[in-house]
């Protein structure tokens, strides 16, 4: 390929429109362009990232025993309401209709329609286990589209479904693709972690791993051990709790003006309390019901958790009507004390424990202090509904937790039989026998992995793509277009280099050779081959590492063989996981 000949509209401003360095970058680099919010047209050298990305995924999902299909995008409602989650998956889901008045969706992943096909064709317990994934795009109505490919409404993902006779051979399937995914983010370049994470929408009973790229853009929070190999996103990461018998009396229950003072840090300042003495009392609706959350007040409330242990689809912030009919009283005075009869309250480990606390009054400017659990209120439910923070201990082993951010790139489910038994997905055991097929589910988003991968290999100049997902391995440029030996030498290079297996691209714009280097350096070529007067007269090119930035200069007749032993060396490395 020719640059002249090809679609690589470079921008040297930075768009309005960008926020994260992988999609300013991607858009300045001409790999994209935006179509709508959320959703982008993919040009060659970006799409050409993407295959890349693509076909590792193939390689190792095939390894492993993968077989590739390809499922519908547009769903029926049927087959969602089925399952259950035609109604509660929230906005996010596109929903349409036909002609005919039929309700459809746009496939934001595809559990039912898959576990609709096996139920369709697989009897009998010789069928099974079965591996099915496909690559395809996904579609999520985003509230707040966001960081060019990393929060889009339309994405490229590869979904694989296991379906297994039984958990030992569920917990086979999980392993295999643990290990694939660790390979084919290795083999991407990307350095990242798998942490433990809570199943949110997917569901399922069993465990799952979220595979985060270690980025300070990430979105997600997360918690690793400076020790062991234990790391968590924080919605999931267990909050480690040493019960104290306290030594301190319990003092009576008194009720204190407090004008005003509705936070934490103003109720701290004008009692002279550290936060830590205080309790923090939120008020949600969980599904149809009103829960009071209790923790303490230098921590901040995990809503994942809190909804797991209430067991509630839908977990929501109460509004100030139904904090005042809870409690009474303005929002930022209540407390569990006095709460209205039926109210769940929930509390958390460390306020167990807690003496003589300060809680609000469910008064309007009046708080409680010398509050205690189990004296002047009753818990309904005492569980780790706190988010962890680094510096805390590991729940593992004695080392400390370290906070980071990361980006979801990939993420391992094991479902177990909620699909399954909603849809009626048996086979025959050896024994004749009915069985709940037993399911997992493993997703990788491909557009997310090779912008995470520009957050993690960039610099001021621009894109360091790492070899195996680079859109050309090198470019050849000769620095004047006018010179016929020094583009007789080019093209022959790059015409050689493409012979023997090298993605190599000719720069042969009639521009100056600082635009054309910069260029070089925006897209993240790994290799530059310089052609200039030396080619001529002295027989040598140079050869510029783009993420090193060494120079080399290489004798004519060798640099194909020199060129071509780097590019395999550095692809050979990555596949050595």
């Amino acid at each position: 390929m020719k640059v002249s000949q090809m679609l690589n509209p470079t921008l040297r401003e930075v768009p309005a429109e960008a926020e994260v360095i992988s999609h300013i970058l991607m858009l300045r680099a001409g790999m994209m362009r935006k179509s709508a919010s959320g959703v982008y047209t993919y040009l060659p050298l970006g799409y050409r990232v993407l295959k890349k990305v693509m076909q590792i995924i193939r390689e190792e999902m095939d390894k492993k025993g993968g077989q590739e299909l390809m499922l519908p995008i547009i769903q029926p409602a049927e087959l969602w309401l089925e399952s259950g989650r035609w109604n509660v998956y929230g906005d996010e889901l596109f929903r349409l209709k036909d002609r005919h008045g039929r309700d459809f969706a746009l496939g934001p992943t595809h559990e039912e329609i898959i576990t609709d096909l096996v139920r369709g064709e697989v009897r009998s317990y010789k069928q099974l286990p079965l591996l099915l994934y496909q690559i395809q795009n996904k579609y999520r109505d985003e509230r707040r589209p966001r960081f060019g490919l990393m929060r889009g409404r339309e994405f490229i993902m590869k979904d694989l479904y296991s379906f297994d006779r039984n958990q030992a051979e569920l917990d086979e399937s999980y392993h295999k693709m643990y290990d694939a995914y660790s390979r084919i983010f290795t083999r991407c370049g990307v350095q990242f972690r798998p942490v433990e994470a809570d199943a949110g929408a997917i569901g399922g009973t069993g465990g799952t791993h979220e595979f985060m790229v270690m980025a300070e853009s990430g979105e997600a929070a997360i918690v690793y051990c400076d020790q062991c190999t234990y790391a968590a996103n924080v919605e999931k990461a267990e909050a480690v709790h040493v019960r104290e018998n306290s030594t301190e009396e319990m003092l009576s229950l008194e009720e204190v003006h407090t004008p005003g003072a509705k936070t934490i840090e103003e109720v701290s300042g004008m009692l002279m309390l550290s936060a830590d003495k205080l309790i923090k009392t939120l008020v949600y609706i969980s599904d149809e019901e009103t829960v009071a959350a209790l923790v303490r007040g230098d921590r901040e409330i995990n809503e994942v958790k809190l909804q797991n242990v209430l067991g509630s689809v839908q977990l929501v912030m109460a509004d100030e009507r139904t904090v005042r009919d809870v409690t009474a009283a303005d929002t930022g005075f209540a407390g569990p004390v006095g709460l209205k009869k039926g109210i769940r309250i929930v509390v958390d480990q460390e306020v167990a424990d807690m003496t003589n606390a300060v809680t609000g009054a469910n008064k309007t400017d009046a708080h409680y202090i010398n509050v205690n659990p189990g004296r002047d209120f009753d818990p309904t439910l005492v569980a780790d509904i706190r988010m962890v923070k680094g510096g805390e201990p590991c729940p593992r082993c004695e080392g400390k937790l370290i906070e980071a951010r990361g980006i979801e790139v990939g993420q391992v489910f094991k479902l177990g039989t909620k699909y399954s038994e909603a849809l009626g997905a048996k086979f025959l055991d050896e024994n004749g026998r009915e069985q709940l097929m037993v399911m997992g589910c493993y997703g990788i988003g491909v557009s997310r992995t090779a912008a995470a991968a520009i957050e993690q290999n960039h610099d001021q100049d621009g894109i360091i793509w790492p070899m195996p997902i680079a859109p050309f391995h090198a470019v050849v440029v000769p620095v004047s277009t006018k010179d016929e030996n020094q583009m007789k030498i080019a093209v022959s290079l790059y015409e050689s280099l493409t012979g023997v297996g090298v993605e190599a691209i000719l720069d042969d714009r009639n521009e100056r050779p600082g635009v054309k280097f910069k260029d070089a350096d925006l897209v993240g070529y790994p290799l530059r081959i310089v052609v200039g007067s030396k080619a001529a007269e002295e027989g040598t090119v140079e050869i510029k590492h783009r993420r090193s930035g060494n120079v080399e200069t290489v004798k004519v007749e060798n640099a194909v063989d020199h060129i071509k032993t780097i590019v395999q060396d550095e692809i050979a490395a990555s596949l050595k996981c």
